[in-house]
């Protein structure tokens, strides 16, 4: 439930990005989500068509890319993804430590219709 609040800040900026291009509508726009959000694209998408009702984002299809989490082994400098019950390093053993990827949540891209043009990302 705490997309809620993530999904009505991103229509806010969504908004306010389309306003300044004059956009007439917006077609597309894509995320990257991290794993470790927690962000569910089910319940991105169910507030994302609620709170963008009667604004330029109404209708517009909405992209979720998520980002698997990485570990980054200090003593070899390996970067990989963690299986199941474990946190050592494939290419050493050692065990591995947590990094940022995978905790990412950021527009990548929005396509909008500009007036007498054709679609282009923003």
């Amino acid at each position: 439930m705490h997309e809620a609040s993530v999904v009505e800040e991103l229509v806010r900026l969504l908004r306010t990005k389309a306003e300044e291009l004059h956009a007439t509508s917006v077609r597309r726009v894509t995320l990257v989500v991290g794993e470790l959000t927690g962000y569910m694209e089910e319940s991105l998408g169910f507030y994302y068509e609620i709170l963008s009702r009667d604004t330029l984002l109404a209708g517009s299809e909405l992209v979720v890319t998520y980002v698997k989490p990485k570990l980054h082994c200090e003593s070899c400098d390996a970067l990989f993804e963690r299986s199941l019950y474990s946190f050592d390093c494939p290419t050493c053993g050692r065990p591995g430590s947590m990094t940022k990827i995978g905790s990412e949540f950021y527009i990548e891209s929005m396509e909008a219709e500009l007036p007498d043009d054709e679609p282009k990302p923003a």
